[in-house]
């Protein structure tokens, strides 16, 4: 057979690929030709050819078959063979797959052995792959390893020893005592588990020492070990009063190198940045003085022209928003003024820290910023913006009518992203504000005649006219100037919406039944009728069945109408309350003879609220109601049910002859 190629010239052969199919042709002859030698058991060229598979692997083709050849490199004596086979291990292998289990030998043996990059294989593949039963078997031989006297290794068991841990966290007390010896080691990289003091003293040492040419990281003394000393202090520190005193000292120091790294560029160091400012917000929670003041630091990189240091800065204070908010707002013009900006990573971090800093006492102010952002933010950014306005305005709205105006604002500008939710949220809200639906009505209609592109929006206008358009043609809204609209030019506005191209399915649905309502509520039925009619042989099928059952509507209850029959009496209840708490979950119901017909309007509102402040009312038609009727109440009133039955029985005889 003759020799495989070389992984250089599979790569360059792969690049000369023009499409995706003729790069797939390739590996697929390459997959075969490997196949082959791994069936004929050729040890000469099982190194090449799973180097080769490993590259496909990266490529993101199948590789899993040569998991076994990675396990015979790993127990071959050659030094190649055994760094492609474990690579090949970490790569191909993980503890889901029972085969990873026969590699626990091969690494005992060469955590023994005689090479240290033998055992440095070992220790690596160990520590990126090795499941718990591997961990606690090979356990012994890492705690070994952790001692010697070479940097090295130790360094590398170090590492593996964390896998351990955290694989069998009870194996914690082996490593312990070799732990704290590391701590006084001269090579930075390994300090990093136990004891305040000496913690407190590495870092205090890093902090004062002078340049270091080995360590230094654009003028920061190993900032890679101060971020974990940092951040094992801050988990030392939490909850112990002992502990944290003991840092407060050299957290005032972070602090003033803090402010001393105000570097016009510094874009390498806002992880070393966001690792100090968080520990001392965390060190600190006790401390507001050290919190305001590392938050005031915070404050200060929003000002800094990197956009690096800004997007650190923005999501250190998103982090820590919840702890100290009062210390946040002060910085909130900042923030604010950061959803100007270019970078779409920033303006995000921006947006979700200025809905976080919305509160009762700044809803007003903020909301103004954020409806002008989602005016003009990319569509990426619309569905989040719209979902925050929306729950931050049902949380802190000061008015019902401001509440009414801002959601409305929100469907008018980014209505295709909102959530699909908003609509019956929406018509819940406007529900519940009676003296609010004369002027939701015209808004509302105003706004049709506007855009009907925002389909949420007419869904919601298409509803809400359905509902209340007695009041709008009737001009009847107090809190701004009434229009004058007439039946005819309402019923225009719907059925355009009807044929519109714009119109979905959903909302030509709510356009139908907002027509079918107003034949209660308009004189104009006949047309009406008409329309209905038209759509019974709608090709859409929710339309068609829509209409039909409508029509069934009007020609079994027609008579029902107040004005086609003299014998119906049209009863409205007026429901107030004088307990102190809202009755919630208001339900009014009444029952009359099979013999004769009942009808029931939908409530204003199914919340009567306390004190007398307002009331729900309901219309009732009834044929006949000389017969005796049985009327239902039920209502929730603090947290429990309350059922009332009555017969009425005595309706003054004007009311029915």
């Amino acid at each position: 057979m003759p020799a495989p190629i070389r992984l250089r010239e599979l790569i360059r052969t792969i690049r000369t690929a023009r499409t995706q199919a003729e790069e797939r042709e390739m590996i697929q002859k390459e997959c075969a030709a490997i196949r082959s030698s791994f069936r004929e058991e050729d040890n000469t060229y099982r190194c090449r050819n799973v180097a080769k598979l490993l590259y496909m692997h990266m490529l993101g083709y199948p590789a899993h078959f040569g998991q076994l050849e990675c396990l015979k490199l790993i127990a071959s004596q050659k030094f190649t063979d055994k760094r492609i086979g474990y690579l090949g291990a970490m790569l191909l292998l993980d503890e889901r797959q029972d085969v990873h289990l026969l590699m626990t030998n091969c690494i005992k043996n060469d955590l023994n052995h005689s090479t240290q990059y033998v055992q440095g294989l070992a220790l690596c593949t160990l520590g990126c792959m090795g499941s718990s039963e591997m961990c606690r078997d090979l356990a012994g031989e890492v705690e070994k390893l952790l001692k010697t006297s070479n940097s090295y290794l130790r360094k590398k068991a170090a590492l593996c020893a964390v896998h351990v841990i955290r694989k069998v966290p009870e194996l914690m007390e082996m490593f312990l005592p070799a732990t704290k010896n590391l701590l006084s080691e001269k090579n930075h990289g390994m300090c990093k588990h136990f004891l305040v003091p000496q913690l407190v003293r590495i870092l205090k040492n890093l902090i004062m020492s002078g340049y270091s040419p080995e360590h230094d990281v654009s003028g920061i003394s190993d900032p890679f070990l101060q971020v974990r000393i940092l951040r094992l202090l801050r988990i030392l520190g939490r909850s112990d009063d002992d502990s944290s005193e003991a840092m407060n000292d050299i957290l005032a120091q972070v602090r003033i190198k803090l402010k001393c790294c105000f570097w016009p560029k510094a874009s390498e160091n806002e992880c070393y940045l966001d690792k100090c400012v968080i520990s001392i917000l965390s060190d600190s929670a006790d401390n507001n003085g050290h919190q305001v003041l590392a938050i005031n630091i915070l404050g200060r990189f929003l000002l800094n022209n990197d956009k690096n240091i800004r997007y650190v800065a923005l999501t250190s204070l998103l982090k820590t928003v919840q702890t100290d908010h009062n210390a946040v707002q002060r910085h909130r013009s900042t923030i604010v003024d950061c959803l100007k900006d270019l970078d779409v990573s920033i303006k995000r971090r921006a947006m979700e820290l200025s809905f976080a800093l919305v509160n009762g006492n700044n809803i007003r102010g903020m909301m103004k910023e954020l409806l002008y952002f989602l005016d003009s933010c990319d569509p990426e950014f619309k569905a989040d913006c719209a979902s925050g306005v929306f729950l931050a305005a049902e949380k802190y709205a000061p008015s019902k009518r401001w509440h009414i105006d801002t959601i409305m604002r929100v469907l008018t500008t980014a209505g295709s992203y909102v959530r699909d939710d908003s609509v019956p949220n929406l018509i819940q809200l406007i529900t519940n504000s009676v003296e609010m639906h004369a002027y939701t009505v015209q808004r509302l209609y105003k706004a049709l005649l506007d855009d009907i592109s925002q389909q949420p929006l007419v869904q919601v206008a298409s509803w809400c006219i359905g509902e209340y358009g007695d009041l709008l043609v009737s001009g009847q809204c107090e809190e701004e100037e009434p229009i004058q609209v007439t039946e005819d030019e309402v019923l225009d506005v719907l059925e355009g919406l009807l044929v519109s191209n714009l119109s979905t399915p959903v909302t030509r649905g709510y356009s139908l039944t907002a027509i079918m309502k107003l034949s209660t509520r308009f004189t104009s039925v006949n047309r009406i009728k008409k329309v209905v009619s038209i759509y019974g042989s709608s090709i859409d099928v929710e339309l068609q069945q829509r209409a039909v059952e409508y029509n069934a509507l009007f020609k079994k209850y027609d008579h029902m109408r107040a004005n086609p029959n003299p014998n119906i009496a049209v009863i409205t209840i007026h429901a107030s309350n004088s307990t102190e708490a809202d009755m919630t979950d208001f339900v009014f119901q009444a029952a009359v003879p099979k013999t004769f017909q009942l009808q029931l309007l939908s409530p204003s509102s199914n919340v009567v609220p306390a004190l007398n402040q307002g009331t729900v009312t309901q219309v009732i038609r009834v044929l006949n109601p000389q017969k005796v009727s049985l009327i239902k109440l039920t209502y929730t009133l603090k947290g429990s049910p309350v059922q009332d039955l009555a017969e009425v029985n005595n309706f003054p005889p004007q009311s029915w002859q």
